[in-house]
């Protein structure tokens, strides 16, 4: 059972017009097509993540909203987007319970970069190149670092990915260490090394049709693995 941190949007579907919890189709998609049961988990208050996680046997931040600056202590750049304040405060719950625990945890784009954060990392708050144009994922190069969680699930070789941010990881958290960039020297993976898997990717694998990082975290989830 995976559980993926969702979205609170007005959305429009037939004749209604209201609130919803949203998640992109590909994450329980890329969920269930690497073996894994999808649990969708809406913004909800920051005392109830750790019986959450609990129930869970692994769990994805997704991507989503720019990550409020105040949280890892910076003026907001005028290039930042929106805040999201509820899901910021519910997503870093998730994270600190995960890791507390020994969840296994994945971190896809703003989950990575929250991951850093959570572990007291700073972002840099718009980069540009990697985004293709507004609403539209891109793709670009990534290359693991040997010997790093991510080579063990991607290879060695550099991988073409979906990708879509203009953010990034700054300073690195307590015991993070970057374990894939792209060619222009961006942080594309973070990993937190040790008996635990927590992994965070910049790209968007849900966007993609590669299943390697997400069998990764579903094989790490089964309760029967090593």
């Amino acid at each position: 059972m995976i559980g993926v941190s969702t979205y609170l949007e007005t959305a429009r579907w037939g004749v209604w017009e209201l609130e919803a919890a949203l998640l992109p189709a590909g994450y329980p998609r890329l969920v269930q097509a690497a073996g894994g049961l999808a649990a969708m988990l809406p913004p909800d208050d920051p005392a109830y993540a750790a019986g959450v996680v609990a129930r869970l046997d692994g769990l994805v931040i997704a991507g989503g909203p720019d990550v409020d600056p105040s949280r890892y202590g910076a003026e907001r750049d005028p290039r930042c987007g929106p805040e999201a304040r509820a899901r910021d405060g519910w997503e870093l719950a998730l994270i600190e319970a995960a890791l507390a625990s020994g969840t296994p945890l994945l971190g896809i784009c703003r989950g990575m970069q929250l991951l850093n954060v959570a572990l007291g990392g700073t972002l840099v708050q718009h980069i540009d190149g990697h985004v293709e144009a507004v609403g539209v994922f891109g793709r670009h190069v990534v290359k693991p670092v040997p010997g790093s969680l991510c080579a063990a699930l991607l290879g060695a070789e550099a991988s073409s990915v979906p990708t879509y941010h203009h953010q990034a990881v700054g300073r690195m958290g307590t015991g993070l260490v970057a374990s894939a960039f792209a060619e222009d020297g961006t942080v594309e993976a973070v990993e937190l090394p040790g008996p635990g898997w927590t992994l965070g990717v910049q790209w968007h694998p849900e966007m993609g049709v590669d299943l390697r990082v997400m069998k990764g975290l579903v094989h790490r989830s089964t309760p029967s693995a090593p």
